[in-house]
């Protein structure tokens, strides 16, 4: 169950929720699988496989997790078209003059609403990890727009959620170039082997480095390209040798890896599937309370909205 992103939001802290309320309002949200004629629908569903189905959240002490399941029907719209523009002639062939536009949309309509039930549905689970005592909220998710996706179905479930994004004294994209450019990041982190560069001119142009060492000769290009007016969009850390991860311009946490020396922990503790998943959250949340504040560190701290 570790994560893979973190797209990183503030709760109050603490946040004074209690986790039976909080189940109890997730109740109001509960995943039902796609109708007949519904393309889509989502709701909460046990992050543990084989849990109760009202088992909507896992905690351990004031961390809890949850997951939002999306169910999809594949029904491409190429499918559609090809089916309407097919009837289309047939009618047309019936009548003797081709069919109106209300009339292609109508059977656009009915085609579609006559498949759906036939499509095959998919489904994508996302994770929320939520530390009521420091007031974090992270969502395992691959971009912002997914994590607001999440986040949507969250508020409409909840009767309040006084959220915002993290946002950082330093951007990440200066804090970056400062790093590269020094050739050293901060104490406690270590510059990986991925970098991405983008100018901020009209073309845009962008420079990457994959897994390709960034001392020496790489060094001194990527500090001319920054000299140059390139900005990093994108660099590969690890922190205290525990947590790899890509950090963008953005704030946000990508392929977040947890190193060996965390899961051998686990695998020494048991080899029984419920324990072994209450081992890795815990495990997780505790790295995460350790890893979030040192990297608010190294980027000038928080802005705290409503503080100067």
């Amino acid at each position: 169950m570790w994560f893979k992103n973190l797209q990183l939001y503030r709760l109050p802290a603490p946040w004074n929720l209690s986790f039976a309320d909080l189940a109890e309002q997730l109740g109001r949200g509960i995943f039902h699988p796609c109708g007949n004629l519904e393309a889509a629908s989502r709701g909460w569903t046990p992050p543990r496989a084989g849990a109760d189905e009202g088992d909507l959240l896992h905690a351990a002490g004031r961390q809890c997790l949850l997951t939002l399941t999306t169910e999809s029907r594949l029904l491409p719209a190429a499918v559609i078209l090809q089916e309407t523009q097919a009837r289309a002639r047939k009618l047309a062939a019936e009548q003797g003059y081709p069919p109106g536009r209300k009339a292609l949309r109508d059977l656009k309509e009915q085609v579609r609403d006559e498949l759906l039930p036939r499509a095959f549905t998919c489904r994508r689970k996302t994770s929320v990890w939520i530390d009521g005592e420091h007031g974090w909220l992270g969502v395992d998710a691959s971009s912002l727009a997914k994590a607001e996706e999440v986040l949507e179905h969250l508020r409409q479930s909840l009767d309040d959620l006084p959220l915002t994004l993290v946002q950082t004294r330093t951007s990440p994209a200066s804090a970056m170039a400062d790093w590269l450019t020094n050739g050293d990041a901060p104490a406690g982190f270590s510059i990986d082997r991925d970098c991405e560069l983008k100018a901020a001119d009209e073309e845009h142009a962008v420079v990457r480095y994959v897994r390709h060492p960034l001392g020496d000769e790489a060094a001194a290009e990527i500090r001319a390209h920054i000299a140059a007016g390139k900005l990093p969009t994108r660099l590969a850390l690890t922190w205290n040798e525990r947590i790899a991860f890509v950090l963008t311009e953005k704030g946000e946490i990508k392929r977040l890896e947890f190193l060996d020396v965390l899961k051998e922990e686990v695998e020494q503790e048991s080899d029984n599937a419920d324990e072994i998943f209450d081992a890795e959250f815990a495990l997780m949340s505790g790295e995460f309370t350790r890893f979030l504040p040192d990297l608010m560190t190294v980027l000038g701290g928080e802005i705290i909205h409503g503080k100067k």
